[in-house]
């Protein structure tokens, strides 16, 4: 897929947001810090902690359907990601790389005073909570998962599927040197419906082009084919301790349904996948009532008691 045809993609799921904003639950702005890197989230509610990741080209409001959603019995927490609005935007692809951005999760988890949270998260906030999952596995009580892969999944369909390698072009191209110059805050919100696409524009205006890409410079694979295969046999990963809901759509052409066969390999909790036929990448939007319904059943199901 072109980079072009991805960022429309992206901009559909902002129609989402509109049809919940009005029973919208009290947000709080709120901070954390992480070795002087401040960032932002919004939160509401009490309760077990949900903490929320977005994914590109977003910003925390993306999350205002699930938080109305969940806001009766949780404490939900979505993020700014470094580099986007009103988080701090350190300088340098090193910045982005994911043991930074777990830390990130960490301390927003300890800014609401807990050590451990529900993480989810979608398109880069979905890689970040598998990696925090993976990595930091006392900071994740569930995991609930958007439309990417399993790491090893991932890499394995970049390693050996075709349509995989090509649908995944944009991405090379965003790691270009100076491709961000292509890309303007106008550009991202020209489909946007009107009750969003001022709140967005002002986000992306206050956003760092060259940081959203750096996500990509800093942790995508650099390669296909033996490349990737490299990767997928060189790297160890560790079994994924906390139960696991993934959802994708199967129309996605940027990350394809069968890169999560064999997720549950990697899990060593109960693992729930849902595949949804109608919709896209951008699932919460093309199901958005049944990815919320089903985020908060599957949580109550899985309830500690509250805190």
């Amino acid at each position: 897929m072109t980079w072009p045809l991805r960022l429309a993609a992206g901009l559909a799921f902002a129609l989402a947001i509109t049809t919940s904003t009005a029973a919208a639950p009290k947000f709080e702005d709120r901070a954390a810090l992480n070795e002087g890197v401040k960032i932002h989230y919004t939160a509401a509610g009490k309760g077990p902690l949900v903490v929320m990741l977005h994914g590109f080209p977003e910003y925390w409001g993306f999350y205002r359907g699930l938080m109305d959603e969940l806001d009766g019995s949780y404490r939900v927490a979505a993020m700014d990601l470094r580099g986007y609005n009103l988080s701090d935007k350190p300088t340098g692809e090193a910045a982005y790389a994911f043991p930074n951005l777990v830390k990130d999760v960490e301390a927003v988890i300890k800014a609401e005073g807990r050590t451990s949270a529900i993480v989810v998260g979608h398109d880069w906030g979905a890689s970040i909570a598998w990696r925090v999952a993976m990595t930091r596995p006392d900071l994740v009580e569930r995991l609930v998962i958007m439309s990417v892969p399993h790491p090893a999944g991932f890499l394995r369909e970049m390693a050996t599927n075709p349509v995989q390698q090509q649908n995944s072009q944009y991405a090379r191209n965003f790691m270009i040197p100076g491709f961000e110059k292509n890309l303007t805050p106008e550009m991202l919100t020209q489909h946007a419906p009107p009750e969003i696409k001022a709140e967005w524009l002002e986000a992306l205006k206050r956003t760092d082009f060259t940081a959203m890409l750096n996500y990509y410079r800093a942790n995508y694979p650099k390669g296909t084919g033996e490349q990737a295969a490299v990767l997928a046999g060189s790297a160890p990963m560790a079994s994924v301790k906390a139960p696991v809901l993934v959802i994708h759509g199967v129309k996605d052409s940027s990350l394809l349904a069968a890169g999560h066969s064999g997720t549950w390999d990697h899990v060593a909790a109960d693992t729930t996948i849902l595949m949804i036929p109608s919709a896209g990448h951008d699932v919460q939007h093309d199901a958005g009532p049944l990815v919320n319904r089903t985020i908060h059943d599957w949580l109550d199901q899985r309830r500690n008691p509250p805190q």
